[in-house]
């Protein structure tokens, strides 16, 4: 697939890197040369130009593409961009947006005539992901599928978990009532065989279902406990959909040093304590009762000021903590510091715009950037090879794991004997950039 991506910031960048590795012709575009430096090292292109200038965008052969990304930081470049891009020949466009009303089902079709096919609000994505962890507090990720039919999570377990020190090959975990599809161990990510078995300390990924998640949580020996006091530091959008999203019954405080700032959010969230205050003091902290906080969340525009201001919530016996980390390269030293989730939005961004490129009957695919995966779920075709056998003999493409799929809107487990039929939804699990090999198996 040839693609142009307009704009090189930390989504655009990053997304260039993910699809050259699935081998797509990738151009990478922005008006300032200093954001296209130290990108020689990847397999794509990198041009200076405007992404609003026809001249530009006809020198980078947009004409040709299959897919025109723009992911600037500025919603009515980006908007305009994909506008002149469609007309000069591209065939399907991309958009990031800070208005969530455009993202209303009844827009869909008049920003279509308008050029412009897909939409992308990464702050919305990653205010999800945070609410979801809230809810599911004992959890590190929480992914359901196909509303919540199929679900996707991970814990870390301890000492006092039923399920470390059991080998595969046991039989212990030939059940139906969940499937353990990677192990992370350290900086090693194992998909599980029969020798393979569960550490203390390992981060543990399962796929299940709702009716099974207490029986997961006591196996992997964790507590339920109650989420009403929320602090958030960091008066960014991410904070603002979070507020605004969240169920009435919550708590929230949240705690910003700029002043203009403080009086915009008080106005746009007019049940929430706002406090104008540095929340890397400690002493704020104290005096904002951090102690007696269930869940601590950080979304500054400072990852290493998120991971520092976790660790102080973590001191202070906070038992939720979020953390959102644009540097990839400190996601392992959050796992080490027991940080509870941490949230990334331009992979997450990455994940979401991934599914385009792929050819493939692909539902939802979600990014696990501190494993270098993703969960993947599609569509199994007829006559697809997928469906020729039961797992078990398929020979997998090493790194793939299926974990469950869903059938007439049921879900179940995956297991060697399963045999999977035409238009199953099917939940893969794919390891270290191998999703493109599904291809072979479900075209």
């Amino acid at each position: 697939m040839k693609v142009l991506i307009a704009g090189a910031g930390e989504v655009g960048r990053h997304l260039a890197k993910l699809l050259a590795r699935e081998e797509h012709n990738i151009t990478l575009l922005d008006n300032n040369s200093e954001r296209l430096q130290d990108m020689d090292m990847y397999d794509f292109m990198t041009r200076q130009g405007s992404p609003t200038s026809v001249y530009d965008l006809r020198d980078c052969g947009v004409g040709s593409v299959d897919l025109f990304i723009a992911v600037t930081p500025y919603e009515s470049v980006n908007m305009t961009a994909c506008m002149i891009a469609k007309n000069l020949g591209a065939i399907k466009t991309l958009a990031r947006i800070d208005n969530n009303e455009y993202l209303l089902p009844k827009n869909k079709d008049f920003f279509a005539k308008l050029g412009v096919d897909y939409l992308i609000y990464p702050e919305v994505l990653a205010s999800q992901g945070i609410i979801e962890s809230l809810k599911k507090n004992w959890m590190r990720q929480y992914m359901p599928f196909r509303n919540g039919e199929m679900i996707m999570l991970s814990v870390k377990v301890r000492a006092n978990s039923e399920i470390i020190n059991r080998k595969f090959i046991s039989g212990y975990f030939n059940h139906e009532r969940y499937r353990v599809v990677a192990i992370k161990r350290a900086n090693e990510t194992i998909l599980p065989t029969g020798q393979d078995e569960i550490l203390a300390g390992d981060i543990v990924f399962f796929i299940t279902k709702e009716e099974n998640l207490d029986f997961v949580r006591e196996q992997a020996g964790k507590e339920n406990y109650s989420i009403k006091d929320i602090m958030i530091v960091g008066g960014t959008k991410i904070a603002q959909k979070i507020v605004q999203t969240l169920p009435n019954h919550y708590n929230v405080k949240i705690i910003e040093p700029d002043k203009e700032q403080c009086i915009a959010l008080a106005a746009k969230l007019p049940n929430t304590l706002i406090i104008n205050s540095d929340g890397r003091d400690v002493e704020v902290l104290e005096n904002e009762d951090i102690a007696s906080t269930d869940a601590f969340v950080a979304v500054t525009a400072n990852s290493e000021a998120n991971l520092l201001t976790c660790m102080v919530a973590k001191r202070y016996g906070v038992k939720k903590t979020i953390a959102e980390v644009e540097n990839i390269d400190y996601f392992t030293l959050a796992e080490s510091m027991d940080i509870s989730t941490i949230i990334n939005k331009k992979t997450i961004a990455a994940g979401y715009i991934h599914q385009i490129t792929l050819n493939l009957d692909v539902l939802d695919i979600r990014t696990l950037p501190s494993i270098d995966a993703e969960v993947v779920e599609l569509i199994a075709k007829e006559g697809s090879k997928v469906t020729k056998d039961i797992v078990k003999n398929l020979k997998l493409p090493r790194n793939v794991n299926i974990g469950g799929i869903i059938r007439n809107g049921r879900g179940s487990i995956v297991n060697g004997n399963t045999q999977i039929m035409p238009d199953d939804h099917v939940i893969v699990f794919c390891k270290d950039n191998s999703t493109k090999k599904l291809e072979a198996l479900f075209k």
